[in-house]
């Protein structure tokens, strides 16, 4: 052998060992890792390839993931259709993408996963194969859904009167419009009722703040036990003054629920020395009921049974206005 033929048989060997040593490493490196590798020969839609992280993951031996079958067999049945219907889809037309699902695990329960997919081409521009990783992203869900949780927490708390616990002038404002638009979409009658504690000024007076806060508690309880129906909302308007929306309900709807109201808090039995007009709570209500249509406007609407109640106040206190339009 001369020198020259020993010299490329030494360095091809030497190449080849770096090669096997190069892919070795690679193979240690992707092994180590949390994120889990993979590959499916998209002309027999079966893993060529897939990293053994996935049995400490998912409890599904390595050896177990044969095909796109087992893939999608191993996805949770809310999710299944959904994901393998888009990464088929993605795939198809050549696009990386990702796609976030919970995988069940081999003892019943589940993960999250995120699989990120990147599209191998031949030369052609045919699909070759796909390649990916699939990471775990159980405590970034938690994170997720835990800032979700509060988020609808602090929304309901937004909506919330701190005192009474039922909705505040906020929640009020938003459903009023939302049920003004519905009114007039359906032409269906639309019915409200102010409510104002006759004389409270003096009941704090006499039973202290402490005693003032416990009435409203009450009251706010009594009006909710009237308002029943799916789609009634009792509110705290302000101070001592309470609202009830009553979507669908007309004019005698309307007042029967205004009677059934003051019927409630004079049940309560609330003593109050202060009052000129009982020995009792009582209070003084106005109750409307309108059509909306494209002229009418919700302020407006809520100006006329202020007025109404501004009436039961002038004429007497513990009674009932009421109109129609």
């Amino acid at each position: 052998m001369t020198i020259l033929a020993f010299n490329q048989d030494f360095g091809a060997a030497v190449a080849a060992g770096a090669f096997e040593n190069e892919l070795a490493l690679h193979k240690t490196l992707l092994e180590s890792t949390r994120a889990i590798p993979w590959k499916i020969d998209w002309a027999t839609m079966r893993f060529a390839y897939i990293g053994p992280q996935i049995e400490d993951l998912l409890g599904w031996d390595q050896g177990s993931w044969l095909t796109v079958e087992d893939w999608a067999s191993r996805i949770h049945e809310d999710e299944r259709e959904r994901v393998v219907n888009f990464c088929v889809a993605q795939s198809q037309a050549g696009v990386d993408h990702e796609a976030d699902y919970r995988a069940l695990t081999k003892d019943g329960g589940h993960v999250w996963i995120r699989d990120v997919v990147h599209v191998v081409r031949k030369p052609d521009g045919e699909v070759d194969s796909l390649v990916g990783f699939m990471f775990d992203i159980s405590e970034r869900k938690k994170a997720e859904e835990e800032l979700v949780r509060l988020q609808k927490e602090l929304e309901a708390l937004s909506l919330t009167d701190g005192l009474t616990g039922i909705a505040n002038r906020r929640h009020f404002d938003q459903r009023l419009e939302a049920e003004w638009h519905a009114a007039r979409r359906n032409g269906q009658p639309l019915s409200l009722i102010l409510l104002d504690i006759d004389f409270f000024k003096q009941f704090n007076d006499r039973y202290g703040h402490v005693g003032g806060d416990a009435c409203l508690v009450a009251v706010a309880r009594a009006l909710q036990g009237v308002a029943r129906r799916a789609g009634d909302l009792v509110a705290r308007f302000g101070g001592e003054e309470f609202v009830a929306l009553l979507p669908g309900a007309d004019a005698v709807g309307g007042r029967m629920l205004a009677d059934a109201s003051a019927a409630a808090i004079a049940a309560l039995r609330i003593p109050h020395e202060a009052s000129s007009v009982s020995d009792y709570l009582t209070a003084s209500i106005g109750v409307g009921t309108v059509t909306a249509n494209g002229a009418s406007e919700p302020r407006a609407f809520i100006d006329a049974v202020d007025r109404l109640l501004y009436a039961a106040k002038q004429n007497g206190r513990n009674r009932i206005e009421s109109l129609a339009r």
